[in-house]
């Protein structure tokens, strides 16, 4: 069987480079299309995408449906399953206007990619992350060791990410020259700084507490001071590895090189988390918890607009979308409250007899 079909590797890569040109795809999003694509192609043989019949589509949704997390064993996701479709339906929708696809084609075909309507609606259903309290995390901070350069880094690193709302990519990427402690202020410039859609994004600190910032002042004076860094140098160094005296690779200090990603970030969170005894919470979920924060301290529209573009939104609805749903312990206690409410609907058992006999003769009336 071949493993690849000449004509549609031509045909793909024609439709990668729209992605990422026309459409502005970034290149991780693009290489998922590309696997969801070479797995239908896997289900056809490899047959020339011109060939398509609409049995393809409904065999590879049934591939789909009892394929097997390679690590896990488990059946695959909906919401794995959902996107995948959907890159291959994009896909065909795309090439039914493309010349030697245009009489081959439908624009109609593309639709025998959808899912059943109950499975999406359990893949793009919006489930409730869980944030931490800041009064948790305030005690992960306090429970973290701060005695060498790399504890002292770990540590600011959970404060800077509380103090200012950054996403940990960018938050890999920033240098000392970014953060203006006098003005409590972070600069994100997107020339230098991996924020989301690369949007430039200037903010000031939250008003979570003087000794998580106190934290994060205390790293950059140690940087400056101790480590001898400049305004060029990044804000939270990677670790140097090395050889020690015994021949076994081990953290050796800070490098002078920033972090490539933001997975040693999360590494840092999971590591801090599970020492103080708490579930683990990423850097994302920081943000969930600012959001409840403005939620419950901000007077005015105006404020939690203000507290909106802080956390980098330019439209204050999407804080409230995203991360300021009511979590349901909190629906639960406002709930209780109303319960209390002297608007509340009293109980049968309070209202006096000749009032239950009039709601009666109410009620049999309107159902005639």
């Amino acid at each position: 069987m071949p493993k690849h079909h000449a004509k549609n590797e031509r045909t793909k890569h024609r439709y990668f480079a729209y992605l990422e040109e026309a459409k502005r795809m970034a290149p991780s999003s693009v290489d998922q299309v590309a696997a969801a694509i070479s797995l239908f192609e896997a289900s056809t043989g490899h047959k020339d995408f011109g060939a398509f019949h609409i049995e393809q589509a409904r065999r590879f949704k049934r591939e789909l449906e009892n394929a097997r997390h390679g690590k896990t064993g488990k059946p695959l996701a909906k919401a794995t399953i959902h996107s995948r479709l959907m890159a291959v339906k994009a896909f065909f929708h795309w090439l039914a206007g493309e010349p030697g696809y245009k009489s081959k084609i439908r624009y109609a075909d593309s639709e025998y990619f959808n899912p059943s309507a109950n499975d999406s609606r359990i893949a793009t259903a919006k489930r409730e992350r869980p944030a931490p309290e800041l009064g948790q995390i305030e005690y992960v901070l306090r429970q973290m060791p701060h005695e060498t350069t790399l504890q002292k880094r770990d540590r600011a690193l959970i404060a800077f990410a509380i103090l200012t709302g950054a996403r940990d990519d960018a938050i890999a990427s920033l240098a000392i020259r970014d953060v203006d402690l006098a003005a409590r202020k972070l600069f994100q410039d997107a020339r230098t700084v991996r924020t989301k859609n690369r949007k430039t994004i200037t903010s000031w600190f939250f008003p979570v507490g003087a000794e998580i910032e106190a934290i994060v002042a205390e790293w950059i004076e140690h940087l400056k001071a101790e480590c001898l860094f400049g305004a060029d140098d990044p804000l939270f160094p990677a670790t140097k590895v090395g050889q020690n005296a015994d021949q076994h690779f081990t953290a050796l200090g800070l490098d002078r090189k920033a972090w490539s990603n933001a997975d040693p970030i999360r590494r840092i969170f999971k590591k801090a988390f599970e020492a103080a005894g708490l579930p683990y919470f990423n850097p994302h979920s920081f943000r969930k918890t600012l959001a409840r924060l403005g939620e419950s301290i901000c007077a005015t529209p105006e404020d939690f607009k203000a507290w909106s573009q802080n956390l980098g939104h330019e439209q204050v609805l999407t804080t409230f979308t995203s991360y300021g749903s009511v979590s349901s312990y909190r629906q639960a206690e406002i709930l209780a409250g109303l319960r209390q409410s002297p608007r509340a609907p009293v109980a049968r058992a309070d209202v006096p007899e000749a009032v239950l006999a009039w709601l009666d003769t109410v009620a049999i009336r309107d159902r005639r």
